[in-house]
């Protein structure tokens, strides 16, 4: 099969590999879509010691099951394996696992690739009007609902009255912003410091943002800040807007620990959460909010060939791209 190999820092080619061979309880799919992740590109600077070359990056994929009794069904991927028996997976709690694998870290190849194998209960059923690039988004946009839903539950008031504050015009910010809409908020502002995403933000999704370099919100006029980034800037952003009793939801990986206002957060009992990926239930909620077109059009994602993955990697790393997303798509024989 051909895939998309992390040879070292800054370096993708488009090779030969060996076609994944299924293990018991296995499926392999046929990748129809997968998208770059901000996980992906922190692997491709050389700066994510979990995902060492060489390896097969891309874990955001939908596609079509190859043999057995479902050969032919259109499903996509949760791609956070974890062991059922595992105490937190009978608590609901898989991603806090320490069983908890996720294809694209070894031992498990990712899906840059023709074909990718996967439990079977980690594949979700999509209905054959959705298409498969937007069920490739399931995944980064199941980040954010989990991420939303925290924030949600954590508020001493309701969505509908809350002012959200979204730092962060990625995947991840875009789709937080277009959950919190689905879930009832009214005032969601977005910052992001890229002008090509303001305009994919404003103009394609209807949303308000904001440039963090030119202006931002008020100290404490903020009730739910998502910070889709994790970087220092942001976290002392959060820090600065939330008011007192606010919630902030850290979502964003980047190393770091420093811009959290600690002395902040105590005195004026902010409520700061980290979330990790989702649940199964709250990836199963995703794919069925995307099948029923309650995410908005979904299309702020570009397609490139999984040929062209390096010139992708390349053109987000440079900034040159207005899209929130870039779905590779595999040549199919």
């Amino acid at each position: 099969m051909k895939a998309l190999l992390y040879t070292a820092p800054h370096t993708l080619i488009h090779t030969d590999a060996p076609e994944p061979v299924p293990g018991d309880g296995d499926l392999l799919i046929r990748v129809e879509a997968v998208g770059i992740c901000g996980s992906d590109m922190h692997a491709y600077h050389g700066h994510d010691s979990r995902r060492p070359p060489p390896l097969i990056l891309g874990h955001e994929a939908a596609g079509r099951i190859v043999a057995g009794p479902r050969a032919g069904e259109r499903v996509t991927i949760n791609p956070l394996v974890v062991d059922p028996a595992c105490p937190y997976a009978r608590e609901g709690r898989w991603h806090l696992s320490p069983t908890r694998q996720i294809i694209s870290m070894p031992p498990r190849p990712g899906a840059f690739a023709d074909y990718v194998t996967i439990p079977a209960r980690n594949v979700v059923p999509i209905a054959d009007t959705t298409p498969i690039e937007q069920a490739a988004l399931a995944e980064p946009i199941a980040v954010s609902w989990h991420a939303v839903r925290v924030g949600m539950e954590a508020l001493h008031l309701p969505l509908a009255a809350a002012r959200v504050v979204v730092l962060g015009g990625g995947a991840i910010g875009l789709a937080a912003a277009l959950v919190a809409r689905h879930f009832g908020a009214a005032d969601i502002t977005v910052g992001e410091t890229n002008a090509l995403r303001r305009t994919t933000l404003t103009e394609g999704e209807g949303l308000a943002a904001y440039d963090p370099a030119m202006t931002g919100p008020a100290e404490n006029s903020v009730d739910l800040v998502i910070d889709a980034v994790g970087a220092a800037g942001t976290r002392a952003a959060a820090s600065h807007m939330v008011r007192p009793g606010g919630v902030i939801v850290h979502v964003g990986l980047l190393p770091g620990v420093d811009g959290l206002d600690v002395r902040k957060v105590t005195l004026q009992e902010i409520t700061f959460r980290g979330v990790y990926c989702y649940t199964p239930q709250d990836f199963e909620q995703t794919v069925r909010a995307i099948e029923g077109r309650r995410l908005g059009a979904l299309g702020w994602f570009a397609q490139r060939p999984l040929a062209d993955g390096a010139k992708a990697f390349a053109d987000i790393d440079a900034g040159r791209i207005a899209a929130a997303k870039i779905v590779l798509i595999p040549r199919q024989s």
